[in-house]
């Protein structure tokens, strides 16, 4: 119980300061310290996941962080491409799939290393985007363009979901870096939100199919979860933009060498 308490507060507080890294380290952590199975450690993952990202993206609500209009976009356009995802991996060798991802990842790490620079962070602003801040409203100013983008991050997310187990945040907080002019906070607490809707669906789904995770373990790693996340919102809040960039992209770094190794040696 010890063990599931500090990976549950581990967990939360990487998903409170860089709005990811759920699932894809709470699947093998629980693997490794329970000796459980992926269809055991999943959904207690993802319950996990789920609790912390509604309490981080409801803490990001009341600080009016949270764009509820793209995150309800991204979250409805990824449901169906779940389900396509989940299809497709039945299909193609599970090996590949996970090392083309490990790739992406170290692309995604290595972009957002370089952004996080001083002098990217300060030439941020003025970079044209597609979904820009209104200055009047403080909203999204929204187009045909701006709707179409989020919808295909969302799409995408779902099916990285559907195809390898993974994606949630590390899709939607680069791809929202990319194409908004949001700052980082913004971005993590609407990555929650969008994690949280696709999240619980996962879960009712799971319980559905017979999911039966056992309560008293699971209940403290969720509680230690939701702990961990008001921890990490709290010293989010404290770290600059450059500091919360270069840890998600060591975070992205070390979980896509991972990754690659473990394609790679199931490869040979």
């Amino acid at each position: 119980m010890l063990l599931m308490l500090a990976l549950g507060m581990l967990l939360g507080a990487i998903l409170g300061l860089t709005g990811a890294g759920g699932g894809i380290l709470a699947i093998p952590a629980l693997m490794a310290a329970q000796g459980w199975s992926l269809p055991q450690a999943a959904p207690v993952a993802l319950l996990a996941v789920v609790a912390g990202a509604a309490l981080g993206a409801y803490e990001g609500w009341r600080r009016r962080l949270v764009r509820y209009r793209a995150a309800l976009l991204m979250a409805i356009s990824g449901v169906p491409f779940t389900a396509l995802g989940a299809r497709l991996a039945q299909q193609l060798p599970s090996a590949w799939l996970a090392g083309l991802f490990a790739l992406a990842m170290l692309t995604v790490a290595a972009r957002t290393w370089r952004a996080a620079h001083p002098e990217a962070i300060l030439s941020q602003k003025p970079r044209q985007t597609l979904c820009r801040l209104n200055p009047d409203t403080g909203r999204l100013r929204w187009n045909v363009l701006s709707a179409a983008a989020l919808a295909g991050v969302g799409a995408f997310t779902g099916l990285l979901t559907g195809l390898l187990g993974v994606g949630g945040g590390f899709v939607i907080v680069p791809a929202l870096r990319r194409l908004s002019d949001l700052g980082m906070q913004a971005i993590i607490a609407t990555s929650l939100l969008v994690i949280a809707l696709v999240g619980s669906g996962g879960v009712v789904s799971a319980l559905w199919h017979g999911a039966r995770p056992p309560l008293p373990l699971s209940a403290g790693f969720v509680l230690a979860a939701m702990a961990g996340m008001l921890l990490g919102r709290r010293l989010s809040r404290r770290l600059s933009p450059q500091q919360l960039l270069r840890g998600f992209a060591l975070l992205v770094a070390a979980i896509g060498v991972a990754m690659l190794w473990r394609a790679v040696a199931i490869t040979l």
